[in-house]
């Protein structure tokens, strides 16, 4: 085991932001991973874990043991004539499993594309996008107990899945350390293409020959042409949750703002966040180092030299005037630290 001492973590977060952690050290086996934790343990350490780091803001130093999950490994557990159960480590790289499925046939994740972050985070988020969320194709997981050091299995009832929710950022925050995540894809692909512009870009496409490479291709089309890439400038994707609020509330708002639009969903009206940060005026504003994108106003951007509370303090004053003008609150998908 290698731990570091003060060592930036600007090349592990998305938002590409300078703050240090006392103490650093990666693992990729769960023996590694007790082994870290026994040691934070005897010194009487704290200890963060990260994962790819595209779902924090870092408003100050990390005064712990920094834990990088790098546990690794795609395996087949079983398969059947329709679906096959693939358990993933939690250290991979979100997109590249989802690449890694397509050249494999495995079907049920490619509207996921070009999702920033690990594995191990995924259920954690319950990460969605384009008509399909990983309760959709979630079976089981593996975390760690970091209060016994034994490993437990979840499966999705117990994970109690929301929107971009799940019981390890509620009841079990901090408690568990994923290793592992089994997901159940498919043989043969039921496409979802009627969310968002995923239709429109494959216009030109022959749908009884629609191939999973082609809607993921399109997903990454779609993204791309929305979303800042975090390499070229520092972001953490969709800051803010879409909310959702009653129906009552919503048709009183189309009387004032007739182009508020407005998804039916189990629970009430999901309201596009983008759509009331720009009608609040942030799109495109700067201010210094930080701003709000050009393109999609639900991305805080990170234009060199930010500071992460400089960024809090933003996203602040970005609910505070959507609650003035609409009275509806964002709620924050990044995570604060």
């Amino acid at each position: 085991m290698n731990i570091q001492e003060n060592i930036s973590l600007k090349p592990f977060n998305t938002f590409s932001l300078d703050k240090k952690a006392r103490f650093f050290t990666s693992v990729n086996s769960r023996e590694q991973l007790i082994e870290a934790l026994i040691w934070a343990r005897n010194l009487g350490i704290e200890v963060f874990i990260l994962g790819g780091g595209s779902n924090i803001l870092l408003t100050q130093d990390i005064n712990s043991l920094v834990i990088k999950i790098e546990i690794s490994g795609i395996e087949i557990i079983k398969e059947d004539a329709d679906s096959i159960w693939v358990k993933v480590g939690a250290g991979e790289n979100w997109h590249n499993f989802v690449l890694h499925a397509i050249d494999n046939k495995w079907a049920g994740i490619e509207n996921l594309s070009l999702i920033p972050g690990t594995v191990g985070a995924s259920p954690m988020q319950n990460i969605g996008a384009y008509g399909v969320e990983i309760k959709d194709v979630f079976h089981s997981l593996r975390a760690l107990n970091r209060a016994t050091l034994e490993q437990e299995e979840f499966n999705a009832e117990e994970c109690k899945f929301g929107y971009r929710e799940s019981v390890f950022k509620n009841e079990l925050k901090g408690k568990f350390i994923i290793t592992s995540v089994t997901f159940k894809l498919n043989k043969r692909p039921d496409f979802k293409l009627d969310y968002g512009a995923i239709k429109e870009v494959l216009a030109g496409e022959n749908h009884s020959n629609l191939s999973l490479r082609a809607v993921s291709n399109a997903v990454i089309k779609i993204r791309q042409s929305k979303l800042p890439d975090p390499k070229e400038i520092g972001n953490a994707g969709s800051f803010f949750k879409n909310p959702t609020i009653s129906k009552d509330l919503w048709l009183k708002l189309k009387d004032s703002f007739p182009g508020i639009p407005g998804y039916d969903i189990t629970e009430g009206i999901k309201v596009p966040a983008a759509w009331l940060i720009e009608q609040s005026g942030w799109k495109g504003k700067r201010f210094g180092e930080i701003g709000v994108h050009e393109n999609q106003p639900l991305v805080i951007v990170n234009f060199g030299h930010a500071d992460g509370f400089e960024v809090k303090l933003l996203s602040e004053k970005i609910q505070k005037s959507v609650s003035e003008k609409f009275g509806i609150q964002l709620i924050p998908e990044v995570n604060f630290i």
